[in-house]
């Protein structure tokens, strides 16, 4: 398969469902996935987020190796909405190694603040806090302060999440 081909073909579920299937347990593919998404091509990068997103999460053992790249990009300024979104949903379901909590906890918490973001970029943050709020028990308050400081300005998205985080926490 030409995969930037095929990404460019058509965005749907069954494009996004085949490119995973052709990953499927392989490590290299899934780099070559990695190169288009964090390639300078907007298109080529949002298009390749959503299978990437996905065979991450079906592969887990795949995203170690990449996960400083991951993070790094996730800083760039002007970065496409799809691109955010399928590296917080990634990041969601990943237990994130010591190295990179700190930067990803920054990122999650701006992205929630931000009064532009889009909210599933927001919902999956949340999530992620959540996640590393069991390793860092200190960030509890201050993810229940920002929920409550952004609670009025929110979507029925966020609120739903936020609600679930808020009973846990």
């Amino acid at each position: 398969m030409n995969l930037k081909e095929k990404i460019l073909s058509e965005h749907t579920k069954t494009n996004r469902q085949q490119i995973v299937n052709w990953i499927g347990s392989n490590q290299s593919r899934f780099d070559e996935l990695v190169a288009l998404f964090l390639c300078d091509d907007t298109l080529i990068a949002q298009r390749s987020s959503w299978p990437l997103s996905f065979a991450g999460i079906a592969h887990p053992e795949f995203i170690p190796k990449h996960l400083s790249e991951l993070v790094k990009n996730l800083k760039k300024k002007n970065l496409h909405d799809a691109v955010k979104r399928n590296t917080i949903r990634l990041l969601q379901e990943i237990k994130i190694p010591k190295k990179h909590q700190g930067d990803v906890m920054n990122i999650c918490f701006d992205f929630i603040i931000s009064p532009t973001e889009k909210p599933a970029i927001k919902a999956f943050s949340l999530t992620v806090l959540e996640n590393l709020s069991k390793e860092y028990p200190e960030i509890k308050q201050e993810l229940k302060t920002v929920i409550e400081d952004r609670w009025d300005y929110e979507t029925a998205a966020f609120h739903s999440r936020a609600r679930k985080i808020l009973k846990k926490l």
